[in-house]
């Protein structure tokens, strides 16, 4: 259980799925046209994924951060997926604007079919799945503890020191909820 759920006692309406919850198969279209499939990225390694609204002010602040953490250790051993909750041409500029580099997938804003499946009620959400389908990390909104574990998790799945991701001078808060 997360830093903020344990704060606000494990409250159901933080995040349907905690760790320890088997994680839903999904298949969703890229940005670039290809299809994500979890099952088939879990067969590689772990997979992060990260729901989130281009409008939501905290993924606003997230999403560089992850950025930091996918040129860190990369897609070999660990997928670094957004999930967007807009439309393509929104989602692109979205990830221009913020300098977003790894693969990010559309959830069908007239369902919201994976979104749904994974309980979101606020975004940003992640979720760190790993090979067997198990949730190891479940985070709502920004919590740095959260994003410090997720740090030493990808650390560990490379097997190399963890790398910084805060500088100095960056506006790095505990918690902002999403």
């Amino acid at each position: 259980m997360t830093w903020l759920n344990r704060l606000f006692g494990g409250a159901k309406d933080m995040t349907a799925l905690r760790e320890g919850t088997k994680a839903p198969d999904f298949s969703l279209l890229a940005l670039d046209g290809s299809t994500f499939s979890l099952q088939t990225a879990l067969q590689q390694g772990p997979v992060l994924a990260a729901f989130f609204k281009v409008s939501c002010p905290v993924c606003q602040y997230t999403f560089p951060y992850l950025e930091r953490l996918h040129k860190a250790y990369g897609s070999q051993k660990v997928a670094i997926v957004g999930i967007s909750q807009d439309d393509k041409p929104v989602t692109t500029a979205f990830l221009k604007e913020y300098g977003v580099t790894f693969p990010v997938l559309l959830d069908n804003p007239a369902g919201y079919a994976v979104s749904n499946a994974y309980g979101l009620t606020n975004v940003p959400s992640l979720f760190l799945i790993e090979p067997d389908g198990e949730i190891q990390i479940s985070s709502v909104g920004w919590v740095r503890a959260d994003v410090e574990t997720l740090n030493r998790r990808l650390a560990d799945a490379h097997h190399t020191a963890m790398r910084r991701l805060f500088n100095p001078g960056d506006d790095v808060r505990d918690v902002r909820p999403g």
